[in-house]
């Protein structure tokens, strides 16, 4: 699992689903972002499964890529643990640890969460199934951040060298720059939006190269990191969508 939450974190969550059911509703009353339990009596096939987790995902909005984490789940909503507020958008889409994404609906926010209602039912049973045949690997986000690099093989040119940042997770980024950088070259990274970087290139298949981070980022350090980028790169965003 790549979420590396806090135990209290868990522990306040465990707390929430058993002694706060009105978690579910919005602030203001508002209807619940997923369904709740159905009587006694009703026909089971029917009824929502609601599923306790600590998943990482992706929200996608208006194509700009954001993390959160999955808290609880459903077949017609979740709750989501943000690191900002909600970003405001036309096409809201979530995108699961399997790879699928589902649009949604926001029906509240509040205090670094948010409920959702999704346009379509899911297979919840798919979503808790940890057997897959994709490869599982760290979350990977893409952005549009510009770059300056800096490596031994192109000091005797006495510049920085322009790239961009293709994707990053917490642990390593994908950059795409005309630089000839060598294989395990250590790499500094300068961006307008990210602190300075330290990587070292696993892979390259130009103008295309794989960098691993000589120290990592924490999950909600890299989220913050993300939205800022994100706001800088598309700062006048569509109207968030309606529930």
């Amino acid at each position: 699992m790549d979420v590396q939450d806090s135990q209290k974190d868990w522990q306040d969550s465990q707390k929430n689903w058993h002694d706060s059911p009105q978690d579910w509703s919005g602030p203001d009353g508002d209807e619940p972002a997923v369904a709740p339990a159905l009587p006694a009596g009703a026909d089971q096939r029917d009824a929502p499964r609601f599923t306790l987790l600590l998943r990482c995902a992706k929200l996608i909005v208006d194509g700009r890529e954001y993390i959160c984490v999955l808290r609880d789940a459903s077949d017609t909503g979740a709750k989501l643990r943000l690191f900002h507020p909600m970003p405001d958008g036309r096409v809201l889409e979530l995108e699961m640890p399997d790879g699928s994404r589902h649009a949604f609906d926001t029906v509240w926010e509040r205090e670094g969460h948010a409920g959702v209602r999704f346009h379509q039912r899911i297979d919840i049973r798919e979503l808790l199934d940890d057997r897959t045949d994709r490869p599982r690997r760290q979350l990977r986000l893409q952005t549009a951040s510009k770059a300056r690099l800096a490596a031994p093989s192109l000091a005797d040119r006495g510049e920085l060298r322009e790239g961009r940042i293709v994707n990053i997770s917490q642990q390593g980024a994908c950059i795409e720059s005309d630089a000839p950088l060598r294989l395990r070259e250590l790499v500094r990274i300068e961006s307008d939006q990210l602190p300075t970087i330290h990587a070292r290139v696993c892979w390259r298949r130009a103008p295309l190269y794989g960098l691993v981070f000589e120290t990592g980022f924490q999950l909600e350090e890299l989220a913050r990191l993300l939205e800022r980028s994100q706001k800088a790169a598309d700062p006048t965003p569509g109207t968030r969508s309606a529930a």
